[in-house]
This record gives C-alpha cells, sequence and structure tokens, in this order.
C-alpha cells in the first residue's frame, strides 16, 4: 500500500527529465538510499527501469565472469533465479539447497571453505517462502575466504536490519514495490567503491544493462536512457517520507511490529508457519484445512482483501501476508476477522 503523498505524485503529469530539477532529485535519491543501506560514502547508487530481476542481471553481468566461480543460496524462487541467470551468463557456480522454509548453516558451507571461490549470491529474504537468511554468518564466511557478497535485499530492505558496510556487503539490490511502497518498475543497485571499481574495470556487452554508463551518468544525476520519471519521483517522496520519520531504524521497527502484532492475532487459526527464520516484511503460512489458492481468490473476490498467492507446486500449500507499505495493525485486524469469517462459513 502506498501512502497519500505517494500516490498523489503518480496522478500528476510526469515532467522532462532532463533538468536541474531532475538531477537535484535523483543525486538525492542516491544519497537516501546510501544512508539507509549504511553504505560507505563513497558508494554509488545505479537506478534501472525494471524489475528486481533486471537488476539481478546487471550485477550478474557486470560483477562477475566465466573466471569467476560463485556460491548461490536456492532457497525457492527467486534464490533459483540467480541459478539461472549464473547458467544464462555461463558463470561457474555451486547451490546451497536449505530444506523449505529453514535457513542455511555455516555447516552448509564449510565444505565450500578454501575451494577458490569468488562470488557469493543470496537472496536475503527469500520471500517465496519467507525466509530470512544470516548474513551475519553469511557475512563471516565470505570475510575469511575472500569472496565478494552480492545481496538481494528487494524484499528485506527497510524491513530488517542491515548495515552494508559493517557486513562488508559489495553490492546491495533492492526494488520499488516493496518497503519503498511504490508502483513496480525501478529497481536500485547500491554498489560499494569495491564493486564500482570491479565494474569500471569489465567490458560488459550489453547496451542496457551495462553499469559502468549507468554509474557515469549517475554523477550529474541523470540516466543513459529514459527512465520511468514518474516513479523516481514517487521513490523520492517516500524516502524523504521514511527520513522525516526517524530514518530507517524507525521503518524496521515499524514493520517489525506490524509482523509480530499479524502473528499474535492468527495463533488459534488453522495455519502452519512455514519458515524457522521469519523475515519482517513477510509471513507464509500453510493452511491446514483448505487449499491456499483458494484463501487468496476468496478474500480478493468477495472480501476485497490482498493477499500473496504463491505459484508451482507451492500453489495449494502456502499464501503469504505482508507487513509492508502504508498498513497498520487495524489492517491486521481486518484481515483475520475475513479468516474467521471464513471459519464460520466452513470454508477455513
Amino acid at each position: 500500500m502506498s501512502s497519500e503523498p505517494v500516490l498523489s505524485i503518480g496522478a500528476e503529469q510526469v515532467p522532462y527529465f532532463r533538468t536541474p530539477e531532475f538531477s537535484a532529485l535523483m543525486l538525492e535519491n542516491e544519497r537516501l538510499v546510501k544512508k539507509f543501506a549504511k553504505a560507505d560514502d563513497d558508494a554509488r547508487v545505479a537506478f534501472i527501469t525494471g524489475s528486481g530481476t533486471a537488476s539481478m542481471e546487471a550485477v550478474v553481468m557486470n560483477v562477475f565472469s566465466p573466471q569467476d566461480k560463485v556460491i548461490v543460496v536456492n532457497g525457492g524462487s527467486f534464490g533459483h533465479r540467480f541459478v539461472q541467470l549464473c547458467q544464462i551468463h555461463e558463470i561457474p557456480y555451486t547451490e546451497v539447497v536449505p530444506p523449505m522454509g529453514q535457513g542455511i548453516t555455516r555447516q552448509m558451507l564449510e565444505p565450500l571453505a578454501g575451494k577458490g571461490y569468488t562470488g557469493f549470491l543470496v537472496n536475503l529474504d527469500e520471500t517465496s517462502t519467507g525466509v530470512l537468511y544470516d548474513i551475519k554468518m553469511i557475512s563471516e564466511f565470505c570475510r575469511e575466504n575472500d569472496i565478494f557478497l552480492v545481496v538481494d535485499s528487494i524484499s528485506s530492505f527497510l524491513c530488517d536490519p542491515f548495515n552494508m558496510q559493517e557486513l562488508d556487503v559489495q553490492v546491495m539490490i533492492t526494488g520499488s514495490q516493496k518497503a519503498l511502497a511504490c508502483p513496480p518498475g525501478i529497481s536500485l543497485i547500491v554498489l560499494s567503491p569495491k564493486a564500482v571499481k570491479r565494474v569500471n574495470a569489465r567490458e560488459v556487452r550489453s547496451m542496457y544493462f551495462n553499469l559502468k554508463d549507468i554509474l557515469l551518468n549517475g554523477e550529474r544525476g541523470q540516466t543513459p536512457f529514459t527512465p520511468a520519471v514518474g516513479i523516481l519521483r514517487q521513490i523520492n517522496r517516500r524516502l524523504r517520507e521514511i527520513d522525516e520519520a526517524g530514518g530507517v531504524d524507525g521503518e524496521v521497527a515499524r514493520i517489525g511490529g506490524m509482523a509480530n502484532d499479524f502473528r499474535k492475532k492468527i495463533k488459534d487459526l488453522p495455519f502452519e508457519l512455514i519458515s524457522s527464520a521469519m523475515p519482517n516484511a513477510v509471513t507464509s503460512l500453510h493452511p491446514t484445512t483448505a487449499s491456499a489458492y483458494d484463501i487468496f481468490t476468496i478474500l480478493k473476490d468477495e472480501y476485497g482483501i490482498w493477499i500473496c498467492p504463491n505459484g508451482g507446486d507451492m500453489k495449494d500449500k502456502v499464501f503469504r501476508v505482508g507487513h509492508i507499505g502504508a498498513l497498520t495493525t487495524e489492517d491486521n485486524t481486518t484481515l483475520v476477522n475475513a479468516f474467521r469469517d471464513l471459519q464460520l462459513r466452513g470454508i477455513i
């Protein structure tokens, strides 16, 4: 859910963007994203008009090559996407596959220590199953083995504690449509100075996904090609909204409070928690008495409430409830009351 100020910008005419005003807005976007990611002062932010997958691919193309050897955490749909990207771009990789709904342990990584790996790709919050990986443990492993750490934080940025400098994360990816609570269409890549150096040293066979070109244009607050101007203006309003409300730590606490409130309210409902390591952004649930997709459809069609369905073999087993954006604990109560009504009707 977007806030009213963010929604109002979406109703405005989209201005021409090759102007000093838009450049100033973009430079402010970069400054605030770096501030909230707790990145190095010399870090850079690349704004890509495309979904999170676009930035995932841009990162794989721009920081790794067939001479690298990377570890990929494949714990769900989005971890598998990194696997697919490594296959497409011929990056040698090894998968770490945790059991469904569980995180990864040091014991899973230990056989890979000292084996010449140069990169590590992880979706910090594997949203398809609602698992938050132990980023501190992953960071320690990468430090000890001199491994370049890339974190997809699309569903975790602004939701869970994250300090890019302290964790020695070289690249962080996020998107406009999760805790930024703006329309989908913009993804962001935060690059440490080490990552910027790596990008500038590589020649990439791509026009649109050439991060070197994007960063060069970003120095003056611009993009190489026409971006989603309206969404970037909404992102600016949302970043300032968060800053004015107390910054990233306040937003993380707010979303964590929303998640805890919801989880307390569903304790006596016929749902099982999927994840043993839950993020703040989302709660993944397995209904024990009904189809997960049927619950999604009935809530949407009959109650006007949207939860998140899953696809593939999880379609009827798992649905997800988000805690991000302009939601309140009263919204949690509204959803829980709808669940109780479904119980009275014999649907769950």
